[in-house]
């Protein structure tokens, strides 16, 4: 077997930036005041606005693609380079300054999580047809895992796939806080196929079309005003056996492979919104009080140490590891700067954030201090991660199940 000659980091990057300055413009430094001042932690988008967005994201990362800046630690079949994930961080370095689409949930969702697992647990033909398309997203994915009667216990989902003499299944349950469910091609459904067995044991993955009959969809309107997650109702879905991903039973195990891959990606939560927090400081156009100037020090501080344990996760990923706690306190950390964020914008506010003044940079903030508590739950509960955290590095024992 050839062992593969990998190319010069430095000239990876450098050619990285030559490409991205053919479809870009390098971001400049951002000037108070001009453009956006959202900091909306879910994006509140109407189904239109969804949908263009999603559009614009995936004609630039088909070019990205294409061109061979995509699936960089793919496998070359499926249209990849087969690199380590060092050169998809440098390239992701490389990216961050150019005003490229910025992307959503949803790409993350297709791109690093689905499409992967894909890869692993599909039959020769459902890698063909699914992984190349994800990782250019000419299919966009999402994931039908949560429900309502499970909360944390995903291995409690109710939602039940029945087969029947010809081999093929009917689906039937209610999955709910689905982000893109309103423009994914596929999910990826959870389903129990056994009650006879304990509950680990008899889950089967499905990838369901999201516009086969039965399949509706239906927004979640959030506090914030907006609907970035939807309800999910399977109601008699019939699919062919081709559609089941992994063996009849081991759903838990595929399910296992997505998670695994979703605690990857929290690391960066909060940070820009953090740093924005830090700009508005130094844009009042008054002197801080000493209270104030304690809490953005604090700010500042716990944001480096988010991005310490960031390049920790990284470097377990570069060195073939799985970070599993590192992830998991990168997770933590996220949330606290999250609501550390909060904590800081409404000391310099006050009712600003509250009223819409319309001054530039002030109301934008009351979709941060709405948001900011979902992610105490999403990507895996606050409590979930000091599991993981408890047994893992601290080595304690895992309660036994009732």
């Amino acid at each position: 077997m050839t062992r593969q000659t990998l190319p010069d980091i430095a000239e990876f990057t450098a050619d990285a930036v030559r490409w991205l300055g053919t479809v870009a413009q390098q971001r400049t430094e951002s000037v108070w005041g001009e453009g956006t001042d959202s900091v909306a932690v879910f994006e509140n988008w109407t189904a239109e606005q969804e949908r263009e967005h999603t559009d614009v994201i995936s004609r630039y990362e088909r070019k990205k693609f294409d061109a061979g800046w995509g699936a960089l630690n793919s496998p070359v079949e499926f249209g990849g380079r087969a690199l380590p994930m060092s050169y998809v961080l440098a390239f992701r370095r490389a990216e961050e300054s150019f005003d490229v689409p910025r992307r959503t949930e949803m790409f993350s969702v297709t791109q690093q999580l689905v499409a992967p697992t894909v890869q692993q647990w599909g039959t020769d033909e459902q890698k063909a047809t699914f992984v190349r398309a994800m990782l250019r997203t000419d299919l966009i994915a999402c994931q039908l895992f949560s429900e309502t009667e499970a909360g944390s216990d995903l291995a409690a989902v109710r939602t039940r796939a029945t087969q029947a003499d010809d081999g093929g299944w009917t689906i039937d349950g209610h999955k709910v806080w689905t982000s893109g469910a309103r423009v994914a091609d596929f999910g990826v459904a959870l389903c129990r196929t056994d009650t006879s067995v304990a509950k680990h044991a008899g889950l089967t993955m499905f990838l369901v079309p999201m516009d086969a009959p039965g399949v509706t969809v239906t927004p979640i309107r959030q506090m914030t005003g907006g609907s970035s997650f939807n309800e999910v109702y399977l109601e008699g879905v019939e699919l062919d056996d081709s559609y089941r991903l992994g063996p009849v039973g081991k759903g838990w195990q595929v399910a296992l492979t997505v998670l695994a891959a979703e605690r990857l990606d929290g690391g960066n939560l909060g940070l820009a919104n953090a740093d924005q927090a830090v700009e508005l400081a130094r844009n009042l156009g008054r002197p801080l009080t000493e209270i104030e100037r304690d809490a953005i020090a604090d700010l500042i501080t716990r944001s480096y140490v988010q991005r310490i344990a960031n390049m920790r996760v990284a470097g377990a990923v570069v060195a073939g590891n799985d970070p599993g706690p590192e992830a998991s306190l990168g997770k933590l950390l996220a949330t606290d700067t999250m609501a550390r964020t909060s904590d800081v914008v409404r000391l310099l506010l006050g009712s600003d954030v509250t009223s819409d003044s319309g001054r530039w940079g002030t109301f934008a903030w009351a979709e941060h201090l709405l948001g900011a508590p979902g992610y105490r739950i999403a990507g895996g509960t606050d409590e979930i991660q000091h599991n993981i955290i408890a047994e893992r590095v601290l080595g304690l024992p895992r309660e036994p199940r009732p």
